[in-house]
């Protein structure tokens, strides 16, 4: 069976931390492959601070165009909207049968976990990998869950919403996306 992860994020914009996280679960944990999965509305975010969910999936296939064993997914994209995990993990294992998904996520996530839909099922039925996020210590009590794995991903400390800002203030975003993502920012006028 082959070991999906989950990567979900709203990718506004993807940046390096995004990518470090990803290479690191694809190439350093037991997972076969990394689908970043593009979530057009995260209901625990604001929409309008969003672009366009095209514009994001293709900064997220620019930034990962030379990469084997990471891939996109827009599955998200059909499904109701918000999109709930539960729900996209419920379609994917039916509708991929021979695969298991486990979920990727911040250890600021993981802190906010138990507001998520049907989350005693995803922690039933799921692995959760976990990456560290500053000032968000794992939750002891979840820390010690055996569908949770806490990983040695190196630590982030930077942000689409650093990005975004920075773009704004007209500073250089260089290393802190591909150049290729840096171009199609420049290039849409996006952010500004």
């Amino acid at each position: 069976m082959q070991h999906i992860g989950l990567f979900f994020g709203s990718f506004n914009p993807i940046h390096t931390g995004h990518l470090i996280i990803a290479n690191y679960m694809a190439n350093y944990t037991a997972l076969d492959e990394v689908w970043l999965v593009v979530t057009p509305h995260n209901p625990l975010k604001k929409k309008e601070a969003l672009i366009n969910q095209y514009d994001r999936l293709e900064m997220v296939n620019l930034a990962i165009e030379k990469t084997e064993n990471i891939r996109s997914s827009t599955i998200e994209f059909s499904l109701p909207q918000p999109s709930y995990t539960i729900d996209t993990l419920t379609y994917l294992s039916e509708k991929y049968p021979e695969k298991a998904f486990v979920l990727i996520m911040g250890s600021d996530n993981l802190v906010s976990l138990h507001k998520w839909k049907n989350h005693e099922v995803i922690l039933r039925d799921h692995r959760i990998l976990v990456y560290p996020r500053p000032d968000y210590p794992a939750p002891a009590e979840l820390a010690k869950h055996p569908s949770i794995t806490i990983t040695d991903t190196p630590l982030m400390e930077f942000s689409s919403t650093f990005i975004r800002k920075a773009v704004k203030s007209g500073k250089s975003i260089r290393y802190f996306v591909p150049d290729s993502v840096m171009a199609f920012i420049e290039n849409k006028g996006l952010y500004r």
